[in-house]
């Protein structure tokens, strides 16, 4: 036995949301997973480089993702990865729904702010 052998099962509604407008779902000491709901189209947000890795998957909508001088437009079903502290910029071209696994958990120790 590995010593945490439990379930944790989160319900969807009260879930916190951050400053960026995402959604904090699931998260555990090495990985979370949280949801970027409805985002609206504009301005290309200001590039950043965060203390975690993302994993995301495109649910619907259309988004331009920046790194360095690679383009690449993500459409639903598209997946991408952004390793840790690499910056990178997005723009949102449709409104957009996508969900994205971070490790370490980025809401922990104020990563995400």
């Amino acid at each position: 036995m590995s010593g945490n052998e439990s379930i944790t099962k989160i319900k969807s509604t009260g879930n916190p949301t951050g400053k960026m407008g995402q959604e904090y779902l699931a998260s555990g000491v090495h990985v979370s997973l949280r949801m970027w709901i409805d985002e609206e189209p504009g301005e290309p947000k200001e590039p950043s480089a965060r203390d975690y890795e993302t994993a995301g998957y495109v649910l619907s909508g259309r988004a331009e993702l920046h790194i360095g001088d690679q383009m690449v437009v993500l459409e639903p079903g598209d997946s991408w990865i952004v390793n840790r502290g690499v910056t990178h910029s997005y723009r949102i071209l449709e409104k957009f729904t996508a969900l994205e696994a971070t490790s370490p958990p980025s809401q922990a120790h104020g990563r995400d702010e």
